[in-house]
């Protein structure tokens, strides 16, 4: 009988035939899906010999969902969701001109799904804009509902707006003075400087659009630890926090802080950080070394430092070399290592250096930016899958991270391997490994035989490749089916 799946002492009940929602998705998504769902079928099918099978129950948001119910967004939609836990969605487009932001962004905040999850894989065969690209092997967790995208802003000219500047005027005055534009005065001065240049005289209102970035310890917590969680299950080799700290000191920076603390709070027998494996390190190397000769090897600026700054270095190394019984002599080698890079630096290695990263946690924006760089470099974003997690209640929405493309919609000619991908990473959250790896083999068989739709076939014959069959967005769902096996 098809039932929910359920979630009991943090462990997902998954039934042999669960009912999973489904949101076709606007222009192009009705295509993807008719050949997504196909390939899941499939690949359970094949897997389990008809024992366990999956009802399908749609619902609406978007387009279709306005055109049938005069709501972007309906009630029944959140309730589906909410009931059976686990769903899968294609893209959909966000209103223009008011009303809701984001139709994605508001799932996300409404179901509280704090995680979103983009892994970045290559497969053999796609075009890649980098020479390695088999070495980009990556999982982002991106922290989903706070930063920038909480949706915390006044537009520039509006009461609200002035109503903040007013505020921090009157609270903060020094920190109000770092708005460069933020009174009259100051706005009257600069357009007697643009006058002195020939340019018009105008209005000089004052315009500042404010917004405010929330970073909450709880809302780190949860997802650095659901990411290391996933971590040590997988196997992974490390986990690197991105941040930009060195100028956010108080919001980017705490995350920072704080995710190490979670990894060494509750993980502490199962990680190492980057600093404390080079305090073990050089001790096991000399064995005589004092700590004050491992704090200078550790920060080379030791010399430079305040007496208390030399204390609290000299307190780490101390602090580090507590764990020798569980982390000395070579045992951290084998630990999940933690350790943190800056944002803008983080974009670089990525591309120079992709075997340093493995699991990346990060906060909203940084997870943004992030996870479509890395999927240009394994094909782009049209066969990048994603997926938006609650790890506490077990609610899922996995979907496309791709747009609408209202020019090709019920053309039969766009990649569905975004949306494909995606309901694998969904099989195996299921516990459904078997039915999850029989996509990849089928995807990898796919591509390798070069039967693809035409954004991949335009690429790989600009490379040379005469072989290559392009085939309509329907065929390639048929020729992953056809490579399970």
């Amino acid at each position: 009988m098809p039932s929910a799946i359920t979630m009991s002492a943090g462990k997902l009940n998954v039934p042999d035939e669960p009912v999973i929602p489904f949101i076709e998705g606007d222009g192009t998504g009705p295509d993807i899906w008719r050949a997504s769902y196909r390939v899941f079928d499939a690949a359970v099918a094949k897997a389990y010999g008809g024992k366990r099978k999956i009802t399908w129950h749609e619902t609406l948001a978007g387009e279709k969902a306005f055109n049938k119910t005069g709501n972007w967004l309906p009630d029944q939609t959140l309730e589906d969701f909410k009931k059976y836990l686990v769903g899968i969605k294609g893209p959909l487009t966000t209103p223009i001109g008011g009303g809701i932001r984001s139709l994605n962004v508001a799932l996300r905040q409404m179901l509280d799904l704090y995680v979103c999850l983009r892994p970045v894989r290559w497969f053999k065969g796609v075009p890649s804009p980098v020479k390695r690209p088999q070495d980009c092997d990556m999982v982002i967790f991106r922290e989903n509902t706070e930063d920038i995208y909480a949706g915390i802003e006044y537009q520039a000219g509006t009461p609200e707006a002035q109503k903040v500047l007013d505020f921090w005027q009157q609270t903060f005055p020094k920190e109000f003075a770092k708005i460069r534009f933020g009174d009259a005065a100051r706005c009257a001065a600069w357009q007697k400087q643009l006058e002195a240049v020939g340019a018009p005289r105008r209005e000089t209102p004052v315009m500042v659009g404010v917004g405010i970035k929330p970073i909450s310890r709880w809302g780190t917590e949860r997802l650095v630890h659901s990411a290391i969680a996933y971590a040590l299950r997988e196997k992974r080799r490390s986990l690197t926090l991105v941040h930009k700290g060195n100028i956010m000191k108080f919001t980017e920076g705490a995350f920072k802080d704080w995710g190490y603390q979670v990894a060494t709070e509750f993980f502490r027998n199962q990680v190492v950080t980057e600093r404390e494996s080079w305090i073990l390190g050089n001790k096991e190397s000399n064995p005589d070394l004092t700590p004050e000769a491992n704090a200078k090897m550790v920060d080379p600026g030791f010399d430079m430092m305040t007496p208390k700054q030399q204390a609290d270095i000299v307190a780490e190394v101390n602090s580090a070399l507590k764990l020798w019984p569980t982390h000395g002599e070579g045992k951290w080698k084998k630990l999940l290592l933690i350790k943190d890079t800056i944002a803008d630096i983080t974009l670089q290695q990525v591309l120079t250096r992709p075997k340093d990263f493995d699991v990346v946690a990060t906060m909203n924006l940084n997870g943004d930016y992030l996870s479509d760089a890395l999927a240009a470099q394994i094909g782009g974003i049209g066969i990048a899958p994603g997926a938006n997690i609650n790890y506490v209640t077990g609610h899922a929405i996995f979907e496309a991270t791709h747009g609408t493309a209202p020019k090709y919609a019920n053309l039969d000619q766009v990649n569905p391997g975004s949306v494909i991908l995606s309901g694998e990473m969904m099989l195996r959250y299921m516990g459904w490994a078997e039915a999850a790896d029989l996509v990849i083999k089928g995807m990898d068989g796919a591509i390798s035989a070069k039967t693809v739709t035409y954004d991949f076939e335009r690429l790989m014959k600009a490379e040379g490749d005469t072989q290559v069959k392009k085939v309509k967005c329907s065929e390639f769902g048929d020729a992953v089916i056809k490579h399970m096996g």
